[in-house]
C-alpha cells in the first residue's frame, strides 16, 4: 500500500511526522480447539504523513485502532512491524538517552480526564513533574513556568495547590494541557480529549487547542469517533476502520464528497439542524468484526450495502485521486 498524503494539499517542506506501514498485533490467547496462538490485529498496515503546524484528523468506531495508532507513533508501544519518523529521525533507530530527549517533543492528552491525573498530586507538581524530569527549570523559575502555563489554559494560580477531585471534567482537562505542553512539545497527539466532556465545555476546550496551537506553532493528532467535531479544528481527515485507513482528504473534501461507503455512513449519523440538507441515514447491519479474525477482501465489505463479489476476495489499495482525495474502495474509487 502506498503512501498518499504527499498529494493532499499541504504545508510546504516535508512532514513532521510520517508513520510507514505500521502494524500493531497483541496476543489474544489461544484456539482451544486447535491450541493455535490467537493476535488481535489492532493496526493493520497505515502509512500515514503529518504536516508541520496541521491538524489531523483520524476518526473511526470504538475499536477501530485509532488509540493504538496514536500510542504507535510516539512509541509508547512498540510496533510488529513497520516505523514512525519523526522530523527526520526514524524513532527505532534512536538510543535511551536519544529518545528520552525527544520526548519532550511528542506528547499526549487524554481522553480521561478524572483517570489521567494523579490523585494525590497537587496541580503544582502535576504540571511540573515534566519540567523536572526534562530539567528545563527549577525553583523560582519552575514556579514561575507552571503559573504561565496555568494562565495559558485558563487556570489562574489559584490552581496550583488543589487536588484533582476539585476541578470539574473541563478543567482537569485543561490541566491535562497545561501538563503536555509543560516541555515546549512540537507535536500532540490529542486522544479523544472532549469526548467525556459535555458539548459546551467540548467547544471551550476545541477553542483552547486551537488558540494554542496557533500561538506555540503545534502540530497534532486528534483522534475522535465524533465527526461533528473533528469538523471544527482538523485540516485533513482519515478514516479509520478495523485497523486500517480506508479514506484521507482535505477536511471540506471528506465533507462535502465521502466516497467510501464508511465514511458516508458515519456523516448520515452526525446530527444536523439542517432537515432538507440532511443526508439519507444509512444504518450498518452488524458491527465491527473481530480483530482478531478480520474478513478477507476488504474489511468492511460484511456491513457494505454496495459491496461486490470482488470486495469479498481482494483488499481495495488506497489510492489517491484529484486533489490527493485517497480512498480504498472497489465500488467507489478516488475521484
Amino acid at each position: 500500500m502506498a503512501s498518499t498524503a504527499n498529494a493532499i494539499p499541504a504545508p510546504a517542506g516535508a512532514p513532521l511526522v510520517r508513520a510507514e506501514n505500521l502494524r500493531k498485533e497483541f496476543p489474544a490467547g489461544t484456539d482451544g480447539f486447535f491450541g493455535r496462538k490467537l493476535t488481535v490485529k489492532a493496526v493493520a498496515g497505515v502509512n500515514l504523513e503529518i504536516y508541520r503546524g496541521e491538524t489531523l484528523g483520524l476518526v473511526g468506531e470504538s475499536g477501530s485502532g485509532k488509540s493504538t495508532l496514536g500510542r504507535l507513533i510516539l512509541k509508547l508501544i512498540d510496533p510488529t512491524e513497520g516505523r514512525v519518523i519523526f522530523d527526520g529521525r526514524d524513532l527505532a533507530t534512536l538510543s535511551r538517552v536519544e529518545l528520552r530527549q525527544l520526548r519532550r517533543e511528542m506528547q499526549i492528552v487524554f481522553q480521561d480526564p478524572y483517570a489521567s491525573l494523579n490523585p494525590r498530586m497537587r496541580v503544582r507538581s502535576i504540571v511540573g513533574e515534566g519540567i523536572e524530569i526534562h530539567k528545563l527549570a527549577r525553583g523560582r523559575a519552575k514556579e514561575e513556568r507552571i503559573v504561565q502555563l496555568l494562565d495559558m489554559v485558563g487556570l489562574g494560580a489559584d490552581a496550583m495547590n488543589r487536588y484533582p477531585h476539585e476541578f470539574s471534567g473541563g478543567q482537569r482537562q485543561r490541566i491535562g494541557i497545561a501538563r503536555a505542553l509543560a516541555v515546549n512539545p512540537r507535536f500532540v497527539v490529542l486522544d479523544e480529549p472532549v469526548s467525556a466532556l459535555d458539548v459546551s465545555i467540548q467547544a471551550q476546550i476545541i477553542n483552547l487547542l486551537q488558540d494554542l496551537q496557533e500561538r506555540l506553532s503545534l502540530t497534532y493528532l486528534f483522534i475522535a469517533h465524533d465527526l461533528r467535531v473533528v469538523e471544527h479544528i482538523s485540516r485533513r481527515v482519515a478514516i479509520m476502520y478495523l485497523g486500517k485507513i480506508v479514506e484521507l482528504a482535505a477536511r471540506e473534501e471528506i465533507y462535502s464528497n465521502p466516497r467510501h461507503p464508511y465514511t458516508r455512513a458515519l456523516l448520515s449519523a452526525v446530527p444536523t439542524i439542517d432537515s432538507a440538507g440532511r443526508p439519507e441515514r444509512i444504518k450498518l447491519p452488524g458491527e465491527m468484526p473481530s480483530p482478531v479474525a478480520p474478513p478477507p477482501g476488504c474489511s468492511f465489505h460484511p456491513r457494505c450495502p454496495y459491496a461486490k463479489d470482488v470486495c469479498s476476495t481482494i483488499e481495495p489499495p488506497l489510492e489517491s485521486g484529484r486533489g490527493g482525495h485517497a480512498v480504498a474502495c472497489h465500488v467507489f474509487p478516488a475521484p
